[in-house]
């Protein structure tokens, strides 16, 4: 007689389709409050605290670039790192440039290394042109090495962002993300509606 494999149904929130959100009141529609609470330890608690501190007392006050510079500093960060796309090295200047009046600033391009594209065989932009590789993994490196706090994305591709988040051993956080058709404003996809019908939502 076969041994029966038991396996455990998939569990698949759709909480975009509710048009309640009575989690907002406390209710508790998967029944998992009290096992996720557990989670909220040392590191974890603290993250919640700071985020709910500054949410609480800045609501509607302050940017993403000011409430960055308040998270670090309750979290007591000292040292900082950037991982910026070439496209945005600009963008990425201003943003050390602000956040070294408080703290240490290290920073690294996606370029790094200048690995050139047919080393691994992907796919370039310009075929009779040398192209260097994005390097994700290669910023993650280099900003391990430097020791920092927090690591900040400033643009990277879609695909290299996770890439670089897997391999990043401090936390990490995004203040740009990458959207070169709409001036990296990627809401403007869904709060449109010119771009939603051009997509196919209305």
């Amino acid at each position: 007689m076969k041994d029966r494999i038991h396996k455990k149904k998939k569990l698949s929130p759709v909480c975009d389709s509710c048009k309640n959100k009575k989690c907002r009141e406390g209710k508790d529609c998967f029944s998992m409050a009290e096992q996720i609470l557990n989670d909220y330890r040392e590191d974890n608690l603290k993250l919640a605290r700071i985020s709910s501190l500054i949410e609480g007392q800045f609501y509607m006050k302050k940017t993403r670039l000011e409430e960055l510079v308040l998270f670090c500093r309750e979290m007591r960060y000292k040292r900082l790192g950037i991982a910026f796309c070439i496209g945005l090295a600009d963008e990425a200047k201003w943003l050390a440039d602000y956040l070294r009046k408080e703290f240490e600033v290290v920073s690294v391009c996606c370029k790094v290394c200048g690995i050139e594209k047919e080393k691994l065989d992907l796919q370039k932009i310009n075929p009779d042109a040398f192209e260097s590789m994005c390097n994700p993994i290669g910023q993650a490196a280099l900003l391990n090495k430097a020791e920092t706090d927090l690591n900040i994305i400033c643009g990277l591709c879609i695909g290299h962002d996770i890439q670089f988040t897997t391999h990043s051993n401090s936390p990490v956080t995004t203040f740009i993300v990458k959207d070169r058709i709409l001036g990296h404003n990627t809401v403007a996809s869904l709060n449109n509606r010119y771009l939603r019908k051009r997509i196919g939502l209305e």
